[in-house]
């Protein structure tokens, strides 16, 4: 049993919370506008998109709100204007969630998400899914051609459903919105490393384990993810974002894993078998 004093080290609220998985979409945030080499990945691809994300809200604002507003009202009093803004702007993450796929945005998380393993010292993990320049002068650049599937988060229709079906989960005053985002953020969550998965080639029963492990975790992550997207006309900047977080949360994990990994081959080195 270790001392009390390796114990109370291994306590650390701090590094607990610094820790938490509903921290990592935040963390992606500031990662990701911090390092310039990322933004031509925005630039590039996803600013018409986001235009158009701007036009949607802008359709859904000007016909659906005030409806929404006035039929929330006969039960929330006041309190409609707020809950008829989220609904509202969930009807417009949905759309822009189906534009994602229509623009093969998938690619470009994938890039996000890789580059910022090499960032975080996962160079051989991220040289499993893809060709990598050596030479170049900074992660992104050092991406090369995929060798497996470029998909960072399968397109799930059942989540999409889900999301439309729970969406009247926010007529419920108060306690409504934070249903819904907890209960679509159970879905979301564990998708947000399907490319982790695909990297470590884990079989459908290995990829299960991991999620039932993470479960409440990836309920957290997935409903800070999903509260992001419901900012208008940042939704696709959050998805990039949140990629990035999920790379840092999985380079904390990889870490890990390969601490116990390489504690488990040490030991294993050690032990011989007493003479018979």
């Amino acid at each position: 049993m270790p001392p009390a004093s390796s114990r109370r080290s291994e306590w650390n609220p701090i590094k607990i919370i610094a820790g938490a998985s509903w921290l990592y979409p935040i963390k992606g945030i500031l990662y990701f506008v911090g390092h310039t080499r990322f933004w031509p990945l925005f630039k590039g691809r996803l600013l018409p998109v986001t235009l158009l994300s701007f036009f949607i809200y802008g359709i859904l604002f000007t016909f659906a709100f005030l409806p929404q507003v006035a039929v929330l009202a006969i039960f929330h009093g006041p309190g409609a204007w707020i809950n008829g803004a989220v609904l509202t702007l969930g009807e417009g993450s949905a759309i822009i969630a189906l534009l994602f796929e229509a623009f093969f945005v998938d690619e470009t998380l994938v890039d996000v998400f890789d580059a910022v393993l090499i960032d975080c010292g996962c160079q051989a993990l991220v040289s499993h899914g893809r060709v990598l320049d050596t030479t170049a002068s900074n992660s992104v650049k050092m991406l090369g051609k995929p060798t497996i599937s470029s998909v960072y988060s399968p397109f799930s229709l059942r989540q999409i459903i889900e999301f439309v079906l729970l969406l009247p989960l926010t007529f419920v005053p108060i306690a409504g919105v934070p249903m819904f985002l907890i209960l679509t953020g159970y879905r979301a969550g564990p998708l947000q490393h399907w490319r982790w998965f695909k990297l470590r080639d884990l079989t459908k029963k290995e990829r299960n384990q991991e999620m039932r492990k993470r479960k409440l975790k990836y309920t957290w992550f997935g409903a800070v993810h999903l509260a992001l997207q419901l900012v208008p006309g940042l939704s696709m900047l959050f998805l990039l974002t949140s990629a990035a977080g999920s790379a840092l949360w999985v380079a904390k994990l990889e870490k890990e894993r390969t601490t116990r990994v390489g504690s488990t081959i040490q030991a294993a080195e050690r032990y011989e078998d007493e003479p018979a």
